[in-house]
């Protein structure tokens, strides 16, 4: 046993896997994050006294802000335990399976088909990110095998860009199941994922509950069913006054970590709220959006304050004239929400001067864009506009719905494709 470790999605996949799983059996901690993130989740860990086997990996969480959550290697055992009777419950043998795993390890998604096959005993192939955004080459480098059903999640924009290609599709349907969580499934990309008969099994969970709580099985989303079915085994949902998705489970992170200190995961007795909207029915779980005013892009949960915050940081450090940075969200049709960032040059609120001029301004976003680049893809934004009359109110506070009128009335609320690096990694 150990202090801490930290390890990051920079370094190749197996060797990743080979670190942790050695981690793992000397009963250590290990942080978990994408290389952009490193600095805060090693302030969260600073100074941890926490062994023992198991993660702490990034949260959307349901406080409005980012947070690190703790997961026993023990809660994410028995996941695996709960996926594997829901196969069992649909014909499927989780002994005769293969995890295949394009998500990244630092996110619980991606890291459940590594514990999954461990628990199971299965093999597990790592699908390069690379890849996934060219389905001909990826059938063409990973074909299925016809003894095992490949059992595959997915967010949906990985789903979609496999079924804008006909080899893409063929793949995809020698999945004997793929999950698809993370946002929301739009109605559109649903009809086409049943048009061309891909197994898909919408599904929810968090890393608070150590991935997948519910999921509809492939042959209801065949018939046309909505939603993310039923809970798992382990599981019981219900809805709070305000319509929040409460959830139970033997499996809910002991807290999250703050530096270096546990903070115990807010519950309402054995419950905990999960801070989306849902409806609770006979059908299943109908998942309604986030409560908190987060957005969710590529799969991602971003907040919007937070990346706001460290922009102004980063731009202040630099010298740069960024008097303000507002991130709103824009509609996007593969990634669900991209964000939209409106700026204002030093100086006074107004018209713009000779010390913020069309040129100059053009430079600051210039600058800005550099800087974004240090972000995570699903936190950069897509689009850039100079507002110069961009304030807060006078308590402070921004009043986000008067913004999102005026980006609506500035470019119709559409964001441009003008920063294309922005990919889910």
């Amino acid at each position: 046993m150990g202090s801490p470790l930290l390890l990051t999605s920079a370094a190749p996949a197996e060797a990743l896997v080979a670190r942790l799983e050695q981690a793992w059996r000397e009963e250590r901690l290990v942080g978990l994050c994408a290389e952009q993130e490193q600095e805060l989740l090693g302030a969260a860990l600073a100074g941890s006294a926490l062994s023992g086997a198991g993660v702490v990996v990034g949260s959307g969480g349901s406080a409005g802000r980012r947070r690190w959550c703790l997961q026993p290697l023990a809660h994410l055992e028995a996941s695996a335990g709960a996926t594997g009777q829901w196969l069992q419950s649909i014909g499927l043998d989780p002994s005769a399976t293969l995890q295949l795993n394009p998500l990244p390890l630092h996110h619980v998604s991606g890291l459940m088909p590594l514990v999954r096959s461990r628990v199971w005993g299965t093999p597990w192939r790592w699908l390069p990110p690379e890849l996934m955004r060219r389905p001909r080459e990826l059938a063409a480098a990973f074909p299925l095998p016809a003894d095992r059903g490949a059992l595959l999640s997915l967010v949906p924009t990985q789903l979609e860009r496999l079924l804008a290609a006909a080899e893409g599709c063929a793949w995809l349907r020698s999945c004997a199941v793929v999950w698809v969580g993370g946002a929301a499934l739009s109605a559109e990309l649903a009809a086409r994922a049943r048009a061309a008969e891909i197994r898909l099994s919408p599904c929810y969970g968090a890393s608070e509950t150590a991935a997948m709580v519910a999921a509809l099985p492939p042959e209801r989303f065949l018939d046309g069913a909505d939603g993310c079915g039923q809970p798992l085994a382990d599981v019981q949902l219900r809805l709070d006054p305000d319509g929040a998705l409460l959830v139970r489970t033997g499996r809910l992170s002991p807290g999250c970590l703050e530096a270096g200190q546990l903070q115990r995961l807010e519950r309402q007795g054995a419950w905990w709220r999960s801070g989306d909207g849902a409806r609770v029915g006979p059908a299943g779980l109908q998942v309604l959006g986030r409560l908190d005013g987060a957005v969710s892009s590529g799969g991602e949960t971003v907040f919007p304050e937070q990346v706001e915050a460290r922009l102004l940081g980063w731009a202040r450090a630099e010298g740069l004239p960024l008097a303000q940075v507002l991130l709103l969200p824009s509609p996007d049709p593969l990634w669900g929400q991209r964000l939209v960032a409106l700026v204002r040059h030093g100086g006074a609120p107004g018209p713009p001067g000779p010390e913020a001029d069309t040129i100059t301004t053009a430079a600051l976003i210039t600058d800005c864009q550099r800087l974004a680049q240090r972000l995570p893809p699903a936190q950069r934004p897509q689009h850039w506009l100079a507002c110069p009359d961009l304030a807060p109110n006078g308590l402070g506070k921004w009043e986000r719905g008067r913004w999102s009128g005026w980006l609506l009335q500035t470019c119709d609320g559409g964001a441009r494709e003008d920063d294309a690096a922005a990919e889910v990694r």
